[in-house]
């Protein structure tokens, strides 16, 4: 989310020190909302970071780790097999590439159209496919260009997903519109997953919440943060 006004300014201290700040606002945040902060995953996103940050990151503790682009999350993942991680797809997916990203992905949090879901169904030359964890991203904007389903599609979606077999539904997954008041937006996600665990009650997972959005999303029942700017520092130039 680049030029995003609501993400905070970050220092020059490294990733040891910025990862500590923001386990530091999390916990305070779970502890303002009564919520236990073992509750929440920090997934941390390390886009067009290199690899050494991610063993750097891995070395302090951190288990799961956010990608939004196939070929460097493929190559990552490759070069830090050795670590015990695991590997979240957190940015729009092209159903060509979905079995490619289920051989390393533990995550798949895009799942927004009925073409990436069906591309995860066995086939007959994959009778028998890895099963992975999925959300389903919800549009919480009126422009049906952004990533996400629409609210009123939602049950279709979870239905759909959990037709495949071969997809765990977790539960729902979004990102706060720009010209919205987070809290919000995140409270409209949390009835929405209220629908989505009616239909599939073990789906009851939420995925929200970035750099400078995070408490609130908190605040909403958020299990799953995605957080990277905050904690890995200024992002490199698309390589």
């Amino acid at each position: 989310m680049a030029g995003d006004p609501r993400l905070p300014s970050v220092d020059r201290d490294g990733p040891e020190a910025r990862l500590a700040s923001v386990r530091a606002s999390i916990a305070d945040a779970a502890r303002s909302a009564g919520r236990s902060v073992d509750e929440i995953t920090l997934v941390v996103v390390t886009k067009y970071h290199p690899a050494s940050l991610v063993r750097e990151l891995a070395a302090l503790g951190v288990t799961d780790v956010g990608e939004n682009r196939h070929q460097e999350a493929q190559a990552k993942a490759a070069e830090l097999a050795d670590l015990d991680l695991t590997w979240h797809f957190v940015g729009q997916l092209q159903s060509k590439k979905a079995r490619q990203v289920r051989r390393y992905a533990d995550v798949v949090q895009s799942l927004d159209r009925d073409s990436v879901v069906d591309a995860f169904a066995p086939t007959e030359s994959e009778p028998e496919p890895r099963v992975i964890d999925g959300f389903v991203q919800v549009n919480l904007t009126d422009d049906p260009g952004r990533g996400g389903v629409q609210p009123d599609a939602v049950e279709a979606m979870v239905e759909r997903v959990l037709r495949t077999g071969t997809v765990r539904l977790r539960g729902v997954m979004a990102v706060a519109p720009l010209d919205e008041e987070p809290r919000r937006a995140f409270a409209r996600l949390r009835g929405i997953s209220a629908r989505v665990a009616a239909i599939a009650p073990g789906a009851t997972d939420i995925s929200a919440g970035m750099s400078g959005d995070h408490a609130e999303a908190i605040a909403e029942g958020a299990t799953h943060l995605r957080i990277g700017t905050a904690i890995t520092g200024n992002r490199p130039a698309a390589p």
